[in-house]
C-alpha cells in the first residue's frame, strides 16, 4: 500500500488513545480547563462510573459563539499567547482534549460569557460537529460526555468496574483540589456525594492546610510539618507527615509542579531518601509538596497526559527537596504522631470490686479473678462481675505487683540523675512489664518504649562517630563468633567487610560457608551476634547501585542499633530509666525509632480528667 494521509477521524482517535485512557482522564482534562477559565466552583456528575455520562459544570468566564465552534478543532487553544512552549502558565495548552474526547464519545458543550444575553451550544458525535445553536445557561460552561468509547468499543473491555472508575475520578479530583484550595469541588456518582470540598478561606498556607485536612484526614493536619524552602529558580512548599504517621504505600504522596499534579520518580525517590533512618524501608510518609519552578526551567510536555515533568537541573531540585524535608524533621524530631484515643478510653472503665471484701484474697488470687473477666478484644476491662451493675469505687489489687521497678523512697535517697532538672520527658516513676517506662511531667504522664528509644540513641551515636570520622569504639570478643551463611550471603558480607569495620564490626572469612566475627561495636556488647550477621546479609541482598556508601552505612547502623538496644523484657533500675530519658532529650529524631515507630506517647492531665468527667 502506498504512503497516504490518514483520515482526520482516525487521527483524532489515535490522539485520543494518548489523552483519554479512562473516565478519570476526561475528568482531569475538563476540570483543568475549568480552572484555566477562572472558575471558583466546579461540579462533576458521573453515571456508571463515567462510562455512560460525565457532566462538568463550572462558573468560569465561558466561551462566545465563535470560540465554541473553534474549541472542538484539533490544536485550538487560547493558552499560548506568544506561541512559546517554554513559557507555559496554564494547566492545558495543547488543544487536544476536546477533539480527542469528541472522537471517542458523544460531546455536548454549552457555554455563556458574562457579556452575552444567552448561552450557545455545540454537539460533536464521533468527530462530526453540529452547528452552534442557542441554549439556556447562566455564566460558565457545562460539558456532557456520553457513551465513552462508543466509537471504539474494543477499548471498553479495558475499563474496570464502575466503582473502580469512580475511585479513579475521585482520586484525580482530590489531587487537583489540593493544588487549588480556594476553589470549591464537588463530585456526585449516581446521585451519591463522593467529593464535597468547599473553598477554603484565608492565606495560602492556611487554606492549603485546611484542604489537606479535608482530603488526607484530620490526623495528617495535626501531625504534619511545614515545608517552605527556596533555591535559585525553585521553590518548594507544603507539608510532610511525622515519621510515625506513615502508610504501606505511596498513594498518599501528592506532588505538584506549578500546580500541576504529577507522579515523578525522581521526586518520589528523593522523599524516600529524606526519610532514611527514621522510617522503615517498606513504609511511606504522607505528604503534599508544591514545586514552583520558572517555566523556562521545567518541561511539562514530555508525557501525553502531562503526568511527568523534566527539570533543567535535577540535582538542584532533588537536593533542595531532601534538605528541606530533613530540616523540617529535625525541627519536629522530638514529636510523635501517636496520641491516646479518648473516645475509646471513655467507652471502657475499670471494674468495680467494691461489693466484695478484698482483705482475704491473696494478691495472686485477686489478679487471677480479674483476668478471668477480662475481654481479650478490649484494652481495658468492661462490665462489672462483682457488683451486678452498681456503681462503686474500685478496690484495686496490689498495683505494685504489676511494676518491675517502682519509685517509693525519701527525697534524700533519690539517685543523682533524678535530682537533675527534669527535661521535657520528666522523671521516671516506674517500669512495667519490663518493657515500658512511666514518666511524669508537670502536666502529663509519658509512656516510653525502652527498646525503641534506646535503638534511636544507639544509632545516632554511631552516625555521629561516622560523621566526625572517629573510630567507633570496639569490643573484642573473648570467644570469636562463627556464623554459618549461604555462599551468596557470605560473599555479600565479605564484599562489605571494610564498611562494616568502620562501624566497629570486624569480620573475616572462615571456611567455605562461614565467617568469623572478632570484634563488635562496644555500644552493642550484649547483642546476638549471629542473628545480627544473618540479618545484615539478607538486607545487603536488597542493596543496589542506587544506594550510596553513606546510605549503606546508615542502613547498617540501623540494623546494628536494633540488635544492640535494650530489649523488651529487660528490667531497668530507676537510674537507668532516667538516664535513657535524658539521652532521648539530647538525641535527634528521638520521637521515633529507626523503623518509624513512636518511642513515646504522652497523655495530658486534662485528657485524664476527661475520663473522670472532671
Amino acid at each position: 500500500m502506498p504512503i497516504r494521509i490518514l483520515p482526520s477521524n482516525l487521527v483524532n482517535q489515535i490522539a485520543a488513545g494518548e489523552v483519554v485512557e479512562r473516565p478519570a482522564s476526561v475528568v482531569k482534562e475538563l476540570v483543568e480547563n475549568s480552572i484555566d477559565a477562572g472558575a471558583t466552583s466546579i461540579e462533576v456528575n458521573l453515571v456508571d462510573g463515567g462510562k455512560s455520562l460525565i457532566v462538568i459544570t463550572d462558573n468560569g468566564k465561558g466561551m462566545s459563539k465563535d470560540e465554541l465552534s473553534v474549541a472542538v478543532e484539533r490544536h485550538a487553544t487560547s493558552k499560548l499567547p506568544d506561541d512559546n512552549l517554554f513559557n507555559i502558565n496554564f494547566l492545558g495548552f495543547r488543544g487536544e482534549a476536546l477533539p480527542s474526547i469528541s472522537s471517542v464519545a458523544r460531546l455536548s458543550i454549552t457555554s455563556r460569557t458574562k457579556d452575552e444575553d444567552s448561552a450557545w451550544k455545540i454537539e460533536v458525535n464521533g468527530g462530526v460537529k453540529s452547528e452552534v445553536m442557542p441554549a439556556a445557561l447562566t455564566k460558565g460552561t457545562r460539558i456532557e460526555v456520553r457513551d465513552l468509547f462508543y466509537a471504539t468499543p474494543a477499548r471498553l473491555k479495558f475499563l474496570k468496574s464502575s466503582s473502580s472508575e469512580t475511585a479513579q475520578c475521585v482520586d484525580i479530583l482530590n489531587r487537583i483540589a489540593l493544588a487549588n484550595p480556594h476553589i470549591s469541588f464537588y463530585l456526585t456518582e449516581d446521585n451519591k456525594k463522593k467529593v464535597n470540598l468547599n473553598a477554603c478561606q484565608g492565606e495560602l498556607f492556611d487554606a492549603r492546610l485546611l484542604r489537606l485536612s479535608d482530603v488526607m484526614g484530620r490526623q495528617f493536619g495535626d501531625n504534619s510539618l511545614l515545608i517552605n524552602a527556596e533555591r535559585e529558580n525553585v521553590k518548594i512548599s507544603g507539608y510532610v507527615s511525622l515519621p510515625t504517621l506513615n502508610k504501606a504505600n505511596s498513594l498518599s504522596q501528592y506532588l505538584f509542579v506549578n500546580n500541576r499534579p504529577v507522579r515523578d520518580k525522581l521526586l518520589l525517590g528523593a522523599i524516600k531518601g529524606a526519610y532514611q533512618d527514621v522510617l522503615a524501608s517498606n513504609r511511606y510518609p504522607m505528604c503534599a509538596l508544591f514545586f514552583d519552578v520558572d517555566p523556562m526551567y521545567v518541561d511539562v510536555n514530555v508525557h501525553p497526559a502531562k503526568a511527568e515533568v523534566r527539570f533543567y537541573d535535577n540535582a538542584l531540585v532533588r537536593g533542595l527537596l531532601v534538605s528541606s524535608i530533613r530540616n523540617a524533621l529535625a525541627q519536629g524530631d522530638k514529636q510523635t504522631a501517636n496520641t491516646v484515643n479518648l473516645e475509646n478510653l471513655i467507652a471502657d472503665h475499670i471494674p468495680d470490686f467494691g461489693s466484695q471484701p478484698q482483705a482475704h484474697f491473696e494478691p495472686e488470687q485477686s489478679m487471677e479473678m480479674a483476668r478471668e473477666h477480662e475481654p481479650m478484644s478490649r484494652p481495658f476491662w468492661q462490665g462489672n462481675p462483682y457488683s451486678g451493675g452498681r456503681s462503686r469505687q474500685a478496690a484495686l489489687p496490689e498495683l505494685e505487683r504489676l511494676y518491675s521497678v517502682k519509685v517509693d523512697q525519701p527525697h534524700e535517697e533519690i539517685p543523682v540523675s533524678m535530682s537533675e532538672a527534669p527535661g521535657p520527658l520528666g522523671l521516671a516513676k516506674a517500669q512495667f512489664h519490663n518493657t515500658f517506662i512511666i514518666s511524669q511531667t508537670e502536666d502529663s504522664i509519658i509512656l516510653v518504649d525502652q527498646h525503641a528509644a534506646h535503638e534511636r540513641i544507639v544509632m545516632e551515636k554511631m552516625k555521629q562517630a561516622l560523621a566526625s570520622e572517629e573510630k567507633v569504639a570496639r569490643q573484642m570478643l573473648l570467644i570469636p563468633e562463627v556464623v554459618d551463611l549461604s555462599i551468596s550471603e557470605k560473599t555479600r558480607i565479605l564484599e562489605n567487610a571494610q564498611d562494616l569495620e568502620k562501624l566497629g564490626l570486624v569480620i573475616e572469612e572462615f571456611g567455605s560457608t562461614a565467617v568469623i566475627v572478632r570484634e563488635i561495636p562496644a555500644l552493642i556488647a550484649k547483642a546476638d551476634v549471629k542473628k545480627l550477621i544473618q540479618d545484615l546479609a539478607q538486607e545487603m541482598a536488597e542493596w543496589g547501585k542506587s544506594f550510596s556508601l553513606t546510605q549503606k552505612l546508615h542502613l547498617v547502623c540501623a540494623t546494628i542499633a536494633c540488635h544492640g538496644s535494650v530489649r523488651a523484657g529487660r528490667p531497668m533500675n530507676i537510674e537507668e530509666m532516667n538516664r535513657l530519658l535524658r539521652d532521648m532529650e539530647k538525641t535527634e529524631h528521638s520521637g521515633q525509632c529507626n523503623h518509624g515507630r513512636p518511642t513515646y506517647v504522652e497523655l495530658k492531665i486534662k485528657d485524664i480528667e476527661k475520663l473522670f468527667d472532671r
